[in-house]
């Protein structure tokens, strides 16, 4: 069988590549050349890989003219947000001039633009303190001691305050933007979570009207529109911040991997299709357990197939529950911090070795642990 292939494909070979004869005149001599089918075989293989090589080499070539096209592009993008940011604080600076010439060169007024700007500034930073990293990012500028006119001196402080205040608003937005993603990362709404209505320069000023604030702080309404908007986002910033200490963002034991996720799964005893309502978190007897909010204890014991089992309470419909464990650190009533140890890993309950169930309820339904694990890897980022 296989010899009578081997003839068939031999002569599928000679078919297409059959001897051929070259004869070549030169100089009055006549030379002949035989082509064997093998030879041309040979040669048909060395002319198709090197047409698979121009092929690779010319994709290759393609590929990479793509991708520095693309980086090309990317680095024409930065440079134009660079140049319209740097045209708008030139074209801030160009209107200072042009109001200090519309009033004849008054130099007082203009120092005294600065200063209601500067006490704005010091209110709005305000709300900045003790927050991380704030003191870094908002830190005015050296006076530029060139700068021996007094002109000079206002024109730059003014300028700082026009980086300073593009400074906060960055520094809020983009921490505020990052708490958005972990919360809804973790299946939750952001906006109720934040306190709306809130005020700059005095109680009854409300944020949203930056006319109304102008007048207050005595500054322009550009210059107060964007005092608003930095307040804005630190008051989203503060507030999501401020609550997401309270939820169950944080991870209950030392091990990082689980070795049960949420969902269904075979269960291990039955070895059937089962809904798992937890995560299970391995190591070893005695391993230490945390509480992952704060909250109160409002159950510690006994529950069927969880074994030892505790429960907290964190308020506004969450609860998270612990269980298969050794030993119970806190008792019933018991107010906990987040991080705060409450147990020993074990094995007790329907459990095939020790680990940790882990659980999160929200409104009296189970919630996938792992989203809040991962949710409250954006919240460390956003300190």
């Amino acid at each position: 069988m296989a010899s009578n292939r081997l003839r068939r494909v031999r002569r599928v070979l000679e078919e297409l590549f059959p001897e051929r004869h070259l004869y070549v005149r030169s100089g009055g001599e006549m030379r002949g050349y035989v082509l064997s089918t093998g030879k041309q075989i040979a040669g048909a293989g060395v002319v198709a890989a090197l047409s698979l090589w121009m092929g690779i080499a010319t994709a290759a070539m393609m590929v990479n003219a793509l991708a520095a096209g693309a980086s090309d592009q990317e680095l024409v993008r930065q440079k134009a947000y660079y140049e319209r940011v740097n045209a708008d604080r030139q074209a801030r600076l160009n209107s200072a001039m042009a109001q200090l010439n519309a009033t004849n060169g008054s130099f007082g007024e203009m120092a005294a633009s600065v200063e209601k700007r500067h006490a704005a500034l010091a209110q709005l930073f305000t709300e900045f303190k003790g927050v991380p990293g704030a003191e870094q990012a908002l830190a005015p500028a050296k006076p530029r001691l060139m700068a021996t006119n007094p002109i000079e001196r206002v024109q730059y402080t003014r300028m700082d305050q026009e980086r300073l205040i593009e400074a906060a608003d960055s520094f809020a937005k983009t921490r505020a933007e990052r708490l958005r993603a972990a919360f809804r990362l973790a299946g939750l709404t952001p906006e109720s979570y934040v306190a709306r209505g809130g005020a700059l320069g005095g109680p009854l000023i409300e944020a949203k009207d930056p006319r109304a604030l102008a007048a207050v702080l005595d500054v322009d309404e550009d210059f107060a529109r964007r005092i608003q908007r930095a307040s804005s986002n630190m008051n989203d910033m503060r507030g999501l911040s401020q609550a997401a200490k309270t939820l169950p963002f944080y991870r209950p034991t030392a091990a990082q991997a689980a070795t049960s996720s949420y969902g269904v799964r075979l269960d291990p005893f039955t070895r059937r299709p089962a809904f798992h309502s937890g995560l299970d978190f391995p190591g070893g007897y005695f391993a230490p357990i945390y509480a992952t909010a704060p909250g109160v204890v409002s159950f510690t014991g006994v529950r069927s197939g969880y074994g030892n089992t505790i429960e907290i309470d964190h308020g506004g419909g969450f609860k998270t529950r612990y269980a298969h464990l050794q030993g119970i650190a806190v008792q019933v009533g018991q107010r906990v911090g987040v991080g705060q140890r409450i147990g020993a890993m074990g094995s007790t309950g329907r459990s095939t070795g020790p680990h940790l169930h882990y659980e999160i309820w929200v409104a009296g339904r189970p919630q996938n642990p792992n989203r809040f694990l991962k949710a409250g890897e954006y919240v460390q980022q956003a300190r």
